[in-house]
């Protein structure tokens, strides 16, 4: 799933080839992000694209060669005439007169080409990595002497030329039209092995690779055998003359592709700002969105004509105290212990203004609580939505679906970036706000602000059935996390658990990395489970039963899968069991609650069933009734251990947080019945629930002032 869709879509024909094209959002300003080499489409530019829409008109289209547009058999269709060429008609398809220009690698120079020869058409350049020569490893001649030198020693060049013939070719080696035509996966992955040498690139380097794998090595051979050169220095010292508008050149110093000494020497020839971010690889504005996003934002408001009156912010000198809660929409638990911290907050500091960052379905229980939700809101891009596209039958790859949620997230970090930017507050909290720990960790210049971090499970955990590489893959993501706390260990003022020390799952976090209780031991304070509600409210269970409707002779059981779309395959299966088991128990009355992104006119019904799209405070429900069948999500099933109701739960296939932290911590409380999906089958489901429902149970008791605890440590940071 996408952050963000384009508004207009379409192709141009030039001689022959067809180029595709993508337009997003409005306005008088454009930014034109140029494609690079064939070897990559326009979804590269995937981290960038939400962000300036939002600011900008923003245009891209695929390089011939690779995504939707046509791969010509010639090498002259490749040569970077034809690509300047094909921007400048796409800048006519899309209506844009004059635009800001971002070239990345080759597309710098690219850039550079069309500055030369349509200076009216470019307001500015932003030029990332530029690649002046190909991209194997020789000796540019750059037009000015580097200003230092590289931090690495250049990765010696092939002694093999590109369409000879190598034997046994390993590293720079690959770089040859043989080897693509007949291994070119190998070569690819060897490639971003040098185009992304930050640590912790496995995503970016399976994106890369994913896309490159949309062409092949033919048509990369082609483009290569183009002639598209390194412009010697005469070359580019005339084109260099003719290129007038605003520029910045960006290079990391740890570019293996192309060496900083290409975009020092470039940067002093156009008399441009040089940006170097340190220890950064080839494709910055991959690895350091926010860091690029940042940049190329400052230069389009640079470039935007002066307001016609100075604006000034608005300080109060004694204003009430001001928090922003970020809440994971993945799951309504979530929601529900927040505004139970924010109402504790409240109740100790009573002037605080409490403002949600919050997207669907967390905004509905929030409006019906009259909480305040920061109009910013509107830009996230939906979480829950693209759990729900990543879903198959009650099977959610938790752990792969947030990493390939990737874009989603930049784009949201950037939405926070922006509000807290124009709007001061006292207070920052992120519960299992994914985006926000990460990225501050990573720009950690931005934090300007108290930060409060808020989880109930730390350490991601592969499935068995992942393998090795899953294992690998978790074990780095682990690493990265303790590496960032180790690196900025005040950035988080104070990080919650929400539990106890001993709901820690007893596993480590990869090989080489601290045990997990024994890390979170370390860097977080606990504050006991939150349940979001006071038990003492729900513990007339005669009273509320008939409050609410329920018959003393009625034995009730509740059917609810959270506020996903992820569930409905177990509301299926339990639709199907309740004819079954109300044979077996002619007292049972079944309420399936398909939630808020579930619609009850999808699902199959019987009569006496009784299917709701909603239910008001449900906790209140699940507090008296019978038997819960539920999936495998901490909030809920701990609102049934705090009220000692019995239930089953199913956790979601390949849900790591569902399979090994929830249910390593409802073992310790001695509660609930895990059933596997597989085993839930009409009948089978029928008779668990025959056999379940109002049986007695002996849970642990569960804690109850949680939230005033993690509202006392909040509260100390105002």
């Amino acid at each position: 799933m996408r952050a963000r869709y384009p508004d207009q879509a379409g192709f141009i024909v030039r001689n022959g080839v067809k180029v595709a094209y993508e337009v997003f959002g409005a306005g008088s300003r454009t930014v034109l992000l140029l494609p690079s080499w064939s070897i990559v489409h326009s979804r590269a530019w995937k981290f960038q694209v939400p962000y300036l829409a939002r600011h900008a008109r923003v245009v891209t289209f695929d390089g011939r060669g690779n995504g939707l547009s046509d791969r010509p058999r010639e090498a002259a269709a490749y040569d970077s005439a034809e690509f300047v060429a094909d921007a400048l008609e796409v800048l006519d398809a899309a209506g844009v007169d004059q635009a800001i220009v971002v070239g990345s690698s080759k597309g710098a120079g690219y850039a550079l080409e069309l500055a030369s020869k349509a200076p009216e058409r470019v307001a500015a350049l932003f030029l990332i990595g530029p690649t002046l020569a190909r991209l194997r490893p020789n000796e540019p001649e750059s037009v000015a002497e580097p200003a230092r030198a590289p931090r690495r020693r250049p990765v010696e060049a092939p002694a093999v030329g590109f369409n000879d013939r190598p034997t046994n070719p390993e590293g720079w080696a690959l770089y040859n039209a043989h080897v693509w035509r007949q291994r070119f996966p190998d070569f690819l992955r060897f490639f971003f092995s040098q185009v992304f040498t930050e640590p912790h690139s496995t995503k970016p380097t399976e994106d890369a690779t994913g896309w490159a794998l949309e062409t092949d090595g033919e048509t990369l051979a082609i483009a290569e055998g183009s002639t598209y050169r390194a412009a010697s220095r005469a070359e580019l010292e005339k084109m260099v003359t003719r290129v007038h508008c605003p520029t910045i050149v960006v290079h990391g110093s740890d570019d293996q592709i192309s060496p900083l000494a290409t975009g020092e020497a470039l940067a002093a020839a156009l008399e441009a700002d040089l940006f170097v971010i340190d220890d950064a690889g080839h494709l910055p504005h991959v690895k350091d969105p926010v860091t690029v996003n940042l940049a190329i934002r400052a230069m389009l408001d640079h470039t935007a004509e002066p307001p016609t009156q100075s604006l000034r912010r608005a300080r109060a000198l004694h204003r009430p105290p001001r928090v922003l809660f970020l809440s994971s929409p993945i799951g309504l638990g979530h929601s529900r212990r927040d505004v139970e911290i924010a109402d504790e907050l409240r109740r100790q500091r009573p002037d605080v203004q409490v403002d949600w960052l919050a997207q669907h379905p967390l905004t509905d229980l929030l409006e019906r609580r009259g909480e305040r939700i920061h109009p910013a809101s509107a830009c996230l891009a939906n979480e829950s939505a693209h759990l729900e596209s990543e879903s198959g039958e009650h099977d959610l790859h938790a752990f792969q679906s947030i990493r390939r949620m990737d874009e989603i997230l930049v784009n949201n970090f950037m939405v926070f970036a922006d509000l807290v930017e124009e709007q001061p507050y006292d207070a920052w909290i992120g519960d299992e706000a994914w985006e926000l720990d990460h990225f501050l960790h990573e720009n950690p210049e931005l934090k300007r602000s108290a930060y409060v971090w808020l989880t109930d499970f730390v350490g991601w955990l592969p499935m068995p059935d992942g393998g090795e590489r899953e294992a690998d893959l978790t074990a780095d993501h682990n690493a990265e996390m303790v590496e960032h706390v180790a690196r900025y260990p005040r950035l988080r003022d104070r990080a919650l658990f929400v539990g106890n020390a001993d709901d820690i799952v007893p596993d480590v976090l990869g090989p080489q990395l601290p045990a997990i209780r024994d890390w979170t031991q370390d860097h977080f304070d606990f504050v006991g489970y939150v349940t979001g509600f006071d038990p003492a409210e729900v513990a007339d269970t005669a009273a509320i039963r008939a409050e609410l409707g329920y018959r003393p002779d009625e034995q009730v059981c509740i059917v609810t899968v959270g506020g996903s779309g992820v569930g409905a395959d177990l509301l299926r299966r339990a639709i199907a069991a309740y004819p079954l088991a109300k044979e077996k128990l002619p007292a049972l009355r079944m309420i399936v609650v398909s939630g808020p992104r579930i619609d009850p006119a999808s699902l199959p019904s019987h009569p006496g069933l009784e299917i709701r799209p909603y239910v008001h405070d449900l906790y209140r429900h699940l507090a008296v009734c019978d038997l819960a069948v539920v999936q495998g999500g901490l909030t809920t099933t701990m609102e049934l251990t705090a009220n000692r109701r019995p239930f089953l739960y199913v956790p979601l296939r390949h849900h790591f947080e569902q399979n090994f932290h929830v249910r390593h911590r409802l073992d310790r409380y001695r509660a609930g019945h895990c059933v596997d999906y597989n085993e839930i089958e009409p009948d089978a489901l029928a008779a668990l629930i025959t056999a379940e429902i109002g049986r007695s149970v002996d849970y642990r008791p569960v804690e109850s002032d949680g939230a005033r605890r993690a509202a006392e440590r909040i509260a100390e940071l105002l």
